[in-house]
């Protein structure tokens, strides 16, 4: 068993330390405070860059069913990625970052809503609380991937456990996962907030069905489907990706909510995972995401200006390159003690099999 002074060695580097403390919020502010202007003409560039090409490709994969199927999976990958980007701008318009007015963020991200299969009302009530509570141990459980240190991974049931095996499984989590949650959770109320939310869950389902009926009556349910499944899958694989990657890193932060700190939570807990630049256009900037959780009032366009020119923000992000966030995915329990995230090892699978034996005298 290791000392205490072993455990504290073994803490990443970048732990907060007392010598070293992070910038406060309000240093921050005075840094990000030039980037979170929204500019109504370049939302509409974006809106117009965006949902042009993905209507077009909508299109060259109604012709593409007469010409061959692979073509029209071809072409649902980029459609795929097209979708990511939408629903990027629908999350702007939930935190009100899109637009500077109010009313058009909540009228145009419900229609962006629609197009992504996502309930604005009720998602964004949803990530508005993982923003307020991420990383923070004592307080998960809404909008977050769900995570268990490996305690509660020792003392749990072995269904609860096997439950947990199978969620973070990556085949699941990235295969079966996008489906599920986008044309299944997100059709129901769940949790259920209130009237507000629920409405909004309401209106979201009846315009999809809107459109679907519309769509099957013109080129017919099966082409619909042979079309949308594939492009929503894609879209929702790499967005379930890029959420996991965000917080789901080795050294990322994770307290109990008497030591919670926002600051830490965001700039130690959120990761900033630089990617290819098409790829990055793709996603909306949200690789930043250290610089989202500190300041979502930022919208997509302003994120990565903000990060190339705050030097003190720099010196605390937790990059992830390509190669680490393929590392993530083995990466399955919090080890509290060590302050760190781990897999399923050999010793934790020994333990496991120790107290259920004794359990079972």
């Amino acid at each position: 068993m290791k000392s205490p002074t072993d455990v504290k060695n073994d803490r990443p580097k970048r732990y907060p330390d007392p010598q070293e403390p992070l910038p406060t919020m309000a240093e921050l502010n005075k840094i990000l405070a030039p980037y979170q202007k929204a500019n109504t003409w370049h939302s509409i560039l974006q809106l117009t860059n965006t949902l042009v090409p993905y209507f077009v490709l909508w299109y060259l994969m109604v012709r593409s069913l007469e010409v061959s199927y692979a073509l029209t999976l071809a072409l649902a990958v980029v459609a795929g990625l097209f979708m990511i980007r939408v629903f990027i701008f629908f999350h702007d318009c939930g935190h009100n970052s899109f637009f500077p007015s109010k009313k058009a963020n909540k009228t145009v991200g419900f229609w962006l809503g629609v197009l992504v299969l996502t309930p604005g009302e009720h998602w964004w009530h949803s990530h508005a609380i993982h923003h307020a509570t991420s990383g923070n141990l004592d307080k998960r459980g809404s909008g977050d991937v769900e995570t268990m240190t490996q305690e509660e991974y020792l003392q749990a049931k072995w269904s609860k456990r096997l439950g947990y095996r199978f969620f973070r499984n990556p085949f699941v989590m990235f295969g079966l996962g996008p489906l599920f949650m986008f044309l299944v959770m997100s059709r129901l109320p769940i949790p259920n907030y209130g009237k507000k939310e629920l409405i909004s869950v309401i209106k979201t389902n009846l315009a999809i069905l809107a459109i679907v009926t519309v769509m099957s009556l013109l080129i017919g349910l099966k082409a619909f489907l042979m079309i949308f499944l594939p492009v929503v899958w894609v879209a929702g694989a790499v967005g379930i990706w890029l959420f996991y990657i965000q917080h789901q890193f080795e050294e990322t932060y994770w307290e109990r909510d008497p030591e919670w700190n926002y600051v830490a939570s965001a700039l130690l807990g959120a990761s900033f995972y630089k990617l290819p630049g098409i790829l990055q256009w793709f996603s909306g900037n949200i690789g930043y995401h250290h610089i989202h959780h500190l300041s979502p009032r930022i919208p997509n366009y302003n994120l990565d200006q903000a990060h190339e020119n705050s030097p003190v923000i720099q010196k605390w992000a937790q990059r992830i390159d390509w190669l680490g966030g393929m590392r993530a995915v083995r990466l399955k329990v919090w080890d509290e003690p060590l302050r760190r995230m781990r897999g399923f090892s050999r010793q934790t699978q020994q333990r496991v099999r120790q107290q259920s034996a004794s359990s079972d005298d």
